[in-house]
C-alpha cells in the first residue's frame, strides 16, 4: 500500500486557562497571583490516513475533533507529538502546504459579505496563483456539481445559509487542494440541502480522489460519505476501523420488523420459545424484535413458516444509538 498522505504520532494539545473562584476577594487575588489549570483538548492522539480516503471524526462537544483538524491544518502548534500531511509538518505552514489543503468550517466564513461570490472567488484564485484558463475550468465544474449559477451575483449577505455553505465549498476547492478538512459542513442546514451537500462530496472524491477528514455531529453525513470513522472522547481516540464493525461491535443485534396479515392471539406467548428474543413496544399493527445476530435466520425462518406475516424486515439498530451508547459509557 502507499504511504498514507496522513501521519499522526502521539498528537497532544493542552491549553492552559486562568481559574478564578467567585467574589470579589479572589478576584483581586487573580490579579497578583493568577491560579491556572490545565485542559487537555487531544491526548496522545495517533493514526494514519492514505490518499482518496473519506474518513469521519465524531464524538461528543468538547471531544478535541475540531482541535485536532486546526492542528492537521497548522491553525494550531501541538503541545507535543509530530504529525505530517502530504510530506508536510503542517504548523510551519509552508506556502506549499497550504496549496495542497483547505479547510471548511460550518461555523466560519472565507467570504466577503459585501460583495457576490464570483468576486471572492476571483480574489482567492489570485491568492492561490491559479491560472486563469484552469480557474475558468474548475469554477465551471463547481458550479455544475452544485447547481449555483443562479447564487453567483448576489452579494454574499442576501444568501440563505445553504446557499452560503455551497459557496464555502467552492471557495475551499477553486485551487484544487489534495486534502479536505471538513467541520461541521453541513452544521444548520435543513435535510435537503445536507442531502444535496453529501451528494456534491461524494460525486467530488470519486472524480478527483481528495483526501477528506470530515467532522460532523449529523450521523447521517458520516453513514453516508466515511467508510472509516476515528472516534475520539475526552480528546481520546477511542475507536478507529469500519463504521459497520463498530455497530456490530457494540449492537451484536439486529431488528426484526413485522406486522400479520391476519390477527395472532397470544404473540408474547409465542414468543418464549425463543429465550434470546427481546420484544420491544407495539407501534399500532406493527411489532419490533431485537436478536441476536447469529440468531437471526433461524428466528426469521420460523416466523415465516407458522405465522401469518404480511411484511417483514432485518435492519441493523440506527447507529446513533450506538453513538449515544459510546458517549455515556467513554470506551468502546
Amino acid at each position: 500500500m502507499n504511504k498514507p498522505i496522513i501521519q499522526v504520532q502521539h498528537l497532544t494539545k493542552t491549553y492552559r486557562v486562568p481559574e478564578k473562584l467567585p467574589g470579589l476577594g479572589a478576584s483581586v487575588r487573580s490579579l497578583f497571583k493568577p491560579q491556572y489549570r490545565d485542559v487537555e483538548a487531544v491526548r496522545d492522539i495517533s493514526f494514519e490516513v492514505h490518499s482518496g480516503e473519506m474518513v469521519g471524526l465524531i464524538g461528543p462537544n468538547g471531544a478535541g475533533k475540531t482541535t485536532t483538524l486546526k492542528m492537521l491544518s497548522g491553525l494550531l502548534y501541538p503541545t507535543s507529538g509530530q504529525a505530517t500531511v502530504a510530506g508536510f509538518t503542517p504548523w510551519e505552514r509552508h506556502t506549499n502546504y497550504l496549496r495542497r489543503i483547505s479547510m471548511v468550517m460550518g461555523n466560519r466564513s472565507a467570504m466577503n459579505w459585501d460583495i457576490p461570490p464570483m468576486d471572492s472567488f476571483r480574489v482567492l484564485s489570485q491568492i492561490y496563483r491559479v491560472p486563469e484558463k484552469t480557474y475558468l475550468h474548475i469554477l465551471d465544474e463547481l458550479i455544475a456539481l452544485m447547481d449555483m449559477e443562479a447564487l453567483m451575483k448576489k452579494p454574499v449577505r442576501n444568501l440563505s445559509l445553504g446557499e452560503r455553505m455551497k459557496c464555502e465549498l467552492v471557495a475551499g476547492l477553486l485551487y484544487q487542494p489534495d486534502i479536505l478538512f471538513l467541520d461541521e459542513p453541513t452544521l444548520g442546514l435543513d435535510v435537503a440541502m445536507q442531502r444535496r451537500i453529501r451528494q456534491f462530496l461524494k460525486s467530488y472524491n470519486t472524480d478527483h480522489a481528495v483526501t477528506v477528514i470530515l467532522t460532523s455531529h449529523y450521523m447521517a453525513d458520516v453513514t453516508a460519505l466515511c467508510p472509516r470513522v476515528m472516534l475520539i472522547h475526552h480528546g481520546r481516540l477511542v475507536f478507529d476501523g469500519k463504521l459497520q464493525s463498530l455497530a456490530e461491535k457494540l449492537a451484536p443485534f439486529k431488528l426484526i420488523k413485522l406486522q400479520f396479515s391476519t390477527p395472532v392471539i397470544d404473540f408474547e406467548n409465542y414468543l418464549q420459545q425463543f429465550p434470546d428474543v427481546e420484544s420491544l413496544p407495539r407501534q399500532d399493527e406493527h411489532y419490533s424484535l431485537r436478536v441476536a445476530r447469529s440468531e437471526v435466520a433461524k428466528v426469521t425462518a420460523q416466523l415465516l413458516s407458522q405465522l401469518p406475516i404480511a411484511d417483514l424486515s432485518v435492519e441493523d439498530p440506527p447507529i446513533e444509538a450506538v453513538i449515544d451508547q459510546i458517549y455515556e459509557v467513554g470506551s468502546v
